[in-house]
């Protein structure tokens, strides 16, 4: 990847992450005054002012937020106001739980939703048309909606796996399901899309009139020429089953930074709200970097952009 591309795309990537904290931070604020919910209602208006001058926050919101990102960039988001502890300690310690959700979910997604697409677009028929009734669901259907209703069949009448929880796989299969639907909606419908062009290309024809196997026509060489929008799709995918992983972390009860960040927020605790949603970020940005750079690996092309 050339040096100005890179250049562009982490210029782009450092304004994402600015307006990410600017949208977080203003979101924060907006919920209310924390030391209300600090401080008894029977606390007298002088300490409430020495509880506000405490915590930082007497001083003007824009001082607030520059504080706040000089900081973040240090890797310091300040102490969280209702667990006593450093921001980035509690985010690291939920954060593995929150990577096993989403790269599980991430790995359904992939081995399902790209076969599903290469299916549909080869065999035609009543695989396309099964292909779209399932996206369409797929897109269709709240993800809350999905895992409570999965609850309820799987854990609760058939009682096959546990309700909630954090433990071994047992405990992983709802929550991954969950997540990873509306992910194997959307690559299979590009795959099928994208494989079905790649399938009227003339390098197909001639692969074919060369006497070359089906399965290999089609899995190696015309899969290969719609990897690029499937691995720009991918990186885009794992960021977004990061970032939306809060709500089946809820639904599951799954000790994740999506469950902390909602904690965050119902506390008014600023400091933990705006370090989780900030690494977030963080974790979304590298995520489509690497898949960049990835994508400018399998087409050359791309280097020259």
């Amino acid at each position: 990847m050339r040096q100005t591309l890179l250049l562009r795309r982490c210029l782009h990537a450092l304004a994402v992450l600015i307006g990410v904290s600017i949208a977080t931070f203003a979101v924060a604020h907006a919920t209310g005054d924390p030391v209300t919910l600090l401080l008894s209602p029977s606390a007298s208006e002088a300490t409430r002012m020495q509880m506000r001058a405490h915590l930082g926050l007497d001083q003007p919101l824009i001082t607030q937020y520059l504080l706040f990102l000089g900081h973040a960039v240090q890797g310091d988001f300040g102490q969280s106001f209702i667990y006593r502890q450093s921001v980035a300690s509690l985010v690291l310690a939920r954060l593995p739980a929150t990577l096993l959700l989403a790269g599980s979910a991430f790995a359904i997604a992939l081995s399902v939703g790209v076969p599903l697409g290469v299916v549909a677009a080869t065999r035609g028929g009543w695989a396309s048309a099964t292909l779209n009734l399932f996206s369409m669901a797929g897109l269709a259907i709240p993800s809350f909606w999905l895992g409570l209703m999965l609850v309820l069949l799987v854990a609760v009448w058939l009682r096959l796996l546990p309700v909630d929880g954090y433990g071994g796989l047992a405990h992983l299969i709802l929550p991954a399901l969950t997540l990873s639907l509306q992910s194997i909606a959307r690559l299979s419908r590009l795959v099928a899309s994208g494989m079905q062009g790649a399938m009227r290309a003339d390098y197909i024809r001639t692969a074919r009139a060369k006497g070359l196997l089906e399965h290999r026509i089609v899995w190696v060489h015309a899969l290969r020429n719609v990897l690029v929008p499937v691995v720009t799709m991918a990186g885009l995918e794992l960021g977004d089953l990061l970032s939306s992983a809060v709500v089946v972390e809820v639904v599951f009860a799954w000790p994740g930074i999506g469950r902390l960040a909602v904690t965050a927020l119902g506390e008014r605790d600023f400091p933990l709200l705006q370090g989780t949603v900030f690494m977030a970020g963080l974790g979304f940005v590298l995520i489509n970097l690497a898949a960049d750079a990835i994508c400018a690996r399998i087409d050359p092309r791309m280097r020259q952009v």
